[in-house]
């Protein structure tokens, strides 16, 4: 594993270099850089109103990333957390559907279970393909994206489309009754605590458990792993299980709390954010949090960006491509600051 001070440094090193080359990219569409910023800042956590606009978008970010960070520690480059929320929130609208007529802590319950099955599944099908079947994990992942997508089109404009939904192809509502309410008198919902719990629940297996260490193994050199008699396939397997369930569980929470019924609005770029995330977390599960909540702001002021600067809507795309572009070539620099580690180990002598 890697030198957690060391991961630290280059990914908050990372973070300063994008967000120097992002002020240039303010400055060259005629905006002062640093006004932009502050409108960023305002827009993400200047307010109550903005930091609740903020953790509404963390809550899936949190859950679409462990699809990848989770796989990640077995060596799996999987980005298909997209696909995997939007199958679980299609089966969790099923679910919740069919069980309407019972009560809502059933409801939601079963629609938890169904989504978090479904889409752990639907991950567990690319781990299969890479060991049995020596597919590329990153190129399936990416391909069951779309495939789960038209799935999703596929139903809600044909059988299971709402008549009553004509602009918005949507299934039925699952009912205001069985959907997750709000903290408090705040607009954030509960799934923000999920996520949270996952998070938390996830770093506490990898780190403190069995099976995080045979994961460690398996994704630092998997014919160590072999000689040692671990078991590879079930250890990969689960990891792609568990990355999967979490972004069905993400979907889940889109249907429970927020949209009340399943439509495209699944389809709403957190999982692919979530690869962003997941990259700069670095396969911490822990770490995924700060990560998740920044990235939720920087989504949250696009509006305010709109309004005050004149930038498209497509400004925060390119934020976080040119965020995702330095995290990559950060790659290159780990393993090259030995010499930080022996600093910090003489100053505590």
């Amino acid at each position: 594993m890697l030198n957690l001070r060391e991961t630290w440094f280059i990914s908050l090193s990372a973070l300063a270099v994008a967000f120097v080359l992002v002020g240039i990219f303010f400055a060259s569409t005629g905006n002062s850089a640093m006004e932009v910023f502050y409108s960023l800042y305002r827009g993400a956590f200047g307010s109550w109103f903005s930091w609740q606009n903020t953790l509404v978008r963390a809550a899936p970010l949190m859950l679409t990333a462990l699809c990848t960070v989770i796989p990640a520690r077995v060596g799996l480059i999987v980005i298909g957390g997209e696909g995997a929320m939007v199958v679980g929130g299609l089966c969790a609208a099923l679910v919740g559907l069919a069980l309407a007529p019972t009560s809502p802590m059933i409801v939601i319950a079963g629609m938890a279970l169904a989504g978090a099955l479904s889409a752990g599944l639907w991950i567990a099908a690319v781990g299969a393909l890479k060991y049995f079947r020596n597919v590329n994990e990153t190129i399936s992942s990416l391909l069951l994206n779309y495939i789960a997508i038209a799935i999703l089109n596929f139903l809600v404009v044909g059988v299971l489309k709402d008549p009553a939904t004509l602009n918005n192809p949507s299934t039925h509502a699952i009912g205001e009754i069985n959907m997750i309410g709000n903290m408090g008198s705040s607009t954030v919902h509960w799934g923000l605590a999920y996520g949270f719990l996952v998070c938390v629940g996830l770093w506490i297996l990898c780190r403190h458990s069995v099976f995080g260490f045979a994961a460690d193994v398996v994704g630092g050199n998997l014919r160590a792993a072999r000689l040692a008699g671990l078991p590879v396939a079930k250890t990969l397997l689960w990891c792609c299980f568990l990355g999967g369930a979490a972004a069905g569980l993400a979907g889940m929470l889109e249907i429970a709390a927020i949209h009340g019924r399943a439509n495209n609005s699944l389809n709403a770029g957190y999982g692919y954010a979530g690869i962003l995330v997941a990259f700069l977390a670095r396969q911490n599960p822990l770490a995924v949090i700060p990560y998740a909540v920044l990235l939720g702001g920087i989504q949250a002021s696009g509006g305010l960006l709109q309004r005050v600067h004149e930038l498209p809507d497509a400004a925060v795309y390119v934020i976080q491509g040119i965020i995702f572009m330095v995290i990559l070539s950060s790659e290159l620099f780990y393993g090259k600051f030995k010499w930080l580690q022996g600093k910090l180990d003489q100053g505590k002598t």
